[in-house]
């Protein structure tokens, strides 16, 4: 563990960009976020504290108190992204689109040696992330920022996403892809035991999944692997596919294919009618333990403490909304390339 580099993570949720960091030797001193049932996860999992608050809040002497006095300095975090995901392109500037403006000012007030932002590609196309990349270039930091495959790096989903890194020391970028091909459904899930809609393993709470309804049961048996609802009997349509307005929609009520990457796990990927989330071959939508692998958080991680339960919409909204481990650690493993490449040692 690398004692001379400490890394806060803004908007850190249940810690899936931050556990990369720690995967990568970082000593992760803090997470702040404003959702308090993120608490546990991050806390057990990352060992480090969990700060309960907007950013918007956070004062630079308490920002700074984060870090201590010695060693390099680390921000890192993943501004809300649905005020510039494709979904919202339409609708009004969003207040939380003022997050990126206040993970801004903390990088100005702080100081930190390096700082790492991770969002939606559509991002860039926003007015908001080009004062924050024309804001860090004036305070004096190298920027890099580009779209990443996340499969280049071991995440088994189609997702991109975009990436920047600053440095005050000097050129800064990503590192080159660890993995020759993309990561499969079947790599992440594909030794997971069969469990039927509605039900659960009985030696693993989060192998559980969605409830279907009987026509749903019936549609989705009727939905090959890669398929959606083009494939069913003209009986089982739904009124939105009879319209002309709603055939575009092909990726809703689908199910993946074992051979090829998952698609981008939301926080609606528990429920087969959101999207492209039903199993290869098992009739019922993914698991949360599947979509927590899928978004390679370690079997072991843990989201909730036992005593409570497991809460199929909180869940899945933490595990919707993480960054996925394993994009995490290379972002991580570029800054620490970078960091050795200055000063020896982190």
């Amino acid at each position: 563990m690398w004692r001379s580099a400490s890394v806060v993570d803004l908007f850190c949720g249940v810690g899936g960009l931050a556990y990369g960091f720690v995967k990568a030797g970082f000593r992760v001193t803090a997470g702040i976020d404003t959702d308090e049932s993120c608490r546990y996860a991050f806390e057990t999992n990352t060992r480090s504290r969990f700060i309960c608050k907007s950013v918007k809040d956070i004062t630079p002497r308490e920002m700074a108190g984060l870090y201590g006095r010695r060693g390099r300095r680390v921000m890192i975090g993943c501004a809300p992204c649905q005020p510039f995901s494709s979904y919202n392109r339409n609708r009004a500037a969003d207040d939380k689109w003022s997050l990126l403006n206040s993970f801004s000012r903390l990088v100005r007030t702080t100081s930190p040696d390096v700082v790492s932002m991770e969002n939606v590609p559509s991002m860039r196309s926003h007015g908001v992330f080009e004062k924050f990349v024309r804001r860090l270039k004036g305070d004096g930091y190298s920027v890099w920022h580009g779209a990443v495959r996340c499969s280049d790096y071991g995440v088994p989903q189609t997702r991109r996403r975009l990436v920047l890194l600053a440095s005050r020391l000097g050129n800064i970028d990503m590192i080159g892809r660890t993995h020759a091909r993309p990561p499969t459904v079947r790599d992440a899930i594909g030794d997971l035991e069969p469990i039927r809609a509605g039900c659960s393993s009985p030696t693993d709470p989060l192998h559980r999944s969605s409830r279907l309804s009987e026509a749903n049961l019936e549609r989705i048996s009727q939905t090959p692997q890669g398929g959606g609802w083009r494939d069913w009997d003209r009986r089982l349509l739904l009124p939105c596919h009879r319209k002309r307005s709603g055939r575009s929609y092909g990726s809703v009520y689908g199910r993946m294919s074992w051979d090829r990457p998952a698609p981008t796990i939301t926080t609606q990927a528990t429920t087969w009618g959101t999207g492209r989330f039903g199993h290869p071959e098992q009739d019922r939508a993914l698991s949360l333990r599947e979509a927590a692998l899928i978004q390679t958080f370690p079997r072991g991680y843990r989201f909730t403490d036992g005593k409570s339960g497991v809460h199929n919409g909180s869940t899945a909204r933490h595990i919707g909304n993480a960054v996925p481990v394993a994009l995490g650690k290379a972002i991580a493993l570029s800054i620490k390339r970078h960091l050795v490449e200055h000063d020896g040692r982190v």
